[in-house]
């Protein structure tokens, strides 16, 4: 199994290596895994410290002079202590760039509350123009980061440390048919694909997996799902985020749809994040309950 973190730093290490218009800026986290990048590229790999707002200004004015930026931080301080920058700065000015979280929605919920980000892919769907990337696994990092980097536009890429057992053949927009059924579609997004595989065993339904929000195949979702849909989406973050997807894949069509992730209320309870998971529901016996009330 291959961690996501250690995944994005060696891809986006190699990139810095072999492509000479990418740039790396960090503040402060996972600058191990750039320690070389840091020697070798002092121009194009910065660590500014802990002063996320000025990182994501840093990353725009790379991109404003022609290089491909990439930013990164645990979650809480990637897409939410800098959001004006990202709509400001990349958003409104059309910048192309990638932000690299990780750990949400609390892989890191032993620190408390400042390191939950349960909002994270909800508040990047809410900037136009920008791409929302959910791998499950580490090799999963690597295909996404490699197949946007360049591509012009604002990209955030969902990293954690919950992961599936097994990559996919993954590309942005790209739905798998994981498992068929008949009688519903469970819809899983990134890391939560291996526990919604379990929570579904001995149902007949269709389990489909997405590594992105946007671009999404709404086709290929509407042909997964058939010609009387009914559609259980499974979420690694705030329960209902991409309920504005599903409401394009499906509009002017009656589908059923459920929403299962995390509940948007605070948490207030700590320990590990698959204690968190069982406290909010989203663990195997969580989730089976939630699909087979849904279901009858």
């Amino acid at each position: 199994m291959r961690e996501m973190r250690a995944a994005f730093g060696a891809t986006a290490a190699d990139l810095v290596d072999n492509d000479d218009r990418v740039a790396v800026v960090l503040a402060e986290i996972s600058t191990e895994y750039f320690a070389d990048a840091l020697r070798r590229h002092p121009r194009r790999v910065v660590n500014i410290g802990i002063m996320e707002q000025a990182m994501v200004g840093v990353a725009a004015g790379f991109a404003m002079e022609g290089f491909h930026p990439i930013a990164h931080s645990l979650s809480p301080f990637m897409a939410e202590r800098p959001y004006e920058q990202l709509k400001l700065d990349f958003g409104y000015q059309g910048l192309g760039g990638t932000f690299v979280g990780v750990g949400g929605s609390y892989d890191y919920a032993a620190e408390g509350a400042t390191h939950h980000a349960p909002a994270d892919a909800s508040l990047m769907l809410a900037i136009p123009g920008m791409e929302v990337l959910v791998p499950g696994h580490g090799d999963e990092v690597d295909r996404l980061l490699r197949a946007t980097y360049a591509n012009g536009r604002p990209t955030y890429l969902r990293a954690s440390v919950a992961t599936n057992a097994d990559a996919l053949d993954v590309a942005p927009g790209r739905i798998e048919v994981v498992r068929r059924g008949a009688d519903a579609t469970v819809l899983a997004f990134g890391p939560v694909l291996d526990r919604a595989l379990a929570a579904s065993e001995g149902l007949d339904v269709n389990v489909a997996y997405a590594t992105s929000l946007e671009p999404f195949d709404h086709e290929g979702l509407r042909m997964i799902a058939g010609a009387s849909p009914h559609v259980l989406v499974v979420e690694p973050f705030y329960q209902g985020t991409s309920a504005p997807v599903l409401a394009e894949t499906f509009r002017g069509a009656p589908a059923p749809l459920a929403f299962i992730g995390v509940p948007r209320a605070f948490i207030h309870s700590y320990g590990t994040s698959a204690d968190l998971d069982a406290d909010v529901g989203i663990d195997i016996p969580g989730l089976r309950a939630s699909i087979a009330a849904d279901m009858t």
